[in-house]
């Protein structure tokens, strides 16, 4: 056995390198024909995407073994078929769609009134209106038509079928206005918003756990034609298994600029699709369509720690034990980088991106992050603690 050849192939497999993937291989996993045959309960087939009828959802749901087929079938779709599936109706009362939509306009005119709310995370700032926690705030302005909005079975079952039971909703609402520009096209939450360089450090298992964590969806809360730039989509390019390491590279942009496709959708249309699928908002080319969307972000109970953790008050109490241990020598830079990954939060997310937007990138700084800067600052103990505590405000809801 060539063992050095073993290992390099190996590493290659599990660790991918922002040269991973090649545009070839990719045309042949997205180059492909959705045939109506495949999906028998979607209605139609345009683009290659799979449309649904909202009431045959509402009726489906009433079936227990109707409701299991129908899942079925959007499984299949996020995982190796399309990634993307379309629900016209899927609020059938107006009325209901549109008193949210006055709740999400108050909200951006409060913003703009007061020049608040952060950024997006592929448009540069400014670029449209964007309503963090969208959630959270359409509850507590509307508890009654928050109900009624969330009750449908056309947000419930596509969730179910990825995700399964004890699925979080979150929800952004985004406002792309007349002349607004397209977005970059990419992939999504998790490693979609993450670099190249930070990409490397998560190996293979977790480019195929990434997009089973989440759904993405959007419901319509207006007339959307083309023109006013719905969202572009890539069908079959959630297959693609390098696409994290991949898409933000020019050739795959270009390809996808060329390639994708976009659907008109009604008020109250919904659609769901894997975060992998390749996508991004259009440019609103209209002269007056305010193109509103609420952008959910549906997340696996799995993606959770089993026990809670006062992360706060162990990073204060470790930092001056790591100065001390580098001051004696006892501990490397690379070992307390390790200590300090046991201790505090890694990750940006979950954050309240009101208060801590990621301007300037796609994520807010991260405490472990904060504290590895710090401890090369030789920040003092009491204006660490200080700094420490304001970020855990600002996550806050």
């Amino acid at each position: 056995m060539d063992t050095p050849a073993l290992a390099g192939r190996r590493k290659d497999r599990v660790w991918l390198g922002r040269d991973s993937g090649t545009l070839a291989a990719f045309k042949v996993a997205v180059e492909r024909e959705t045939k109506a045959a495949d999906w028998p309960h979607a209605a139609e087939i345009l683009d290659n995407i799979p449309v649904y009828e909202g009431d045959h959802v509402r009726s489906a749901d009433a079936n227990a073994q109707g409701r299991l087929e129908w899942m079925a079938e959007w499984t299949e779709i996020f995982d190796t078929g399309p990634g993307v599936i379309v629900i016209r109706n899927a609020i059938a009362d107006p009325t209901v769609v549109g008193r949210a939509s006055e709740i999400f306009t108050e909200i951006i005119n409060e913003q703009r009134r007061t020049q608040s709310g952060g950024g997006d995370h592929f448009a540069r700032p400014g670029a449209n209106d964007r309503v963090w926690n969208a959630l959270e705030k359409h509850c507590l302005a509307d508890p009654g038509n928050f109900a009624r909005y969330f009750a449908t079975p056309c947000i419930a079952l596509p969730s179910l079928a990825w995700l399964g039971a004890g699925y979080q909703v979150t929800a952004q609402v985004n406002r792309v206005n007349p002349g607004g520009e397209a977005q970059t096209a990419h992939r999504d939450y998790h490693l979609g918003f993450m670099g190249p360089q930070q990409i490397e450090a998560f190996p293979a298992p977790a480019h195929v756990i990434s997009p089973r964590l989440t759904l993405q969806g959007a419901i319509a809360h207006c007339d959307m034609p083309v023109e006013s730039g719905p969202t572009m989509l890539l069908p079959y390019s959630q297959t693609y298994f390098e696409g994290y390491i991949a898409f933000s590279r020019p050739e795959f942009q270009d390809y996808f600029r060329e390639n994708n496709v976009q659907l008109p959708l009604k008020t109250g249309d919904a659609v769901f699709f894997n975060p992998a699928v390749m996508h991004a908002a259009g440019t609103n080319r209209s002269k007056d369509i305010y193109r509103l969307a609420n952008l959910l972000q549906i997340s696996s109970a799995f993606g959770r720690a089993m026990e809670s953790v006062n992360r706060v008050r162990m990073a204060k109490a470790l930092y001056p034990a790591l100065l001390d241990a580098l001051n004696s020598g006892s501990l490397m830079r690379a070992e307390i980088g390790y200590a300090i990954a046991s201790a505090a939060e890694g990750y940006s997310f979950p954050t309240n991106l009101d208060s801590d937007p990621p301007v300037g990138g796609m994520a807010p700084q991260s405490q472990a992050a904060f504290m590895a800067e710090a401890f090369d600052r030789k920040m003092p103990e009491r204006e660490l603690a200080a700094e420490l505590e304001r970020r855990e405000k600002k996550r806050a809801a």
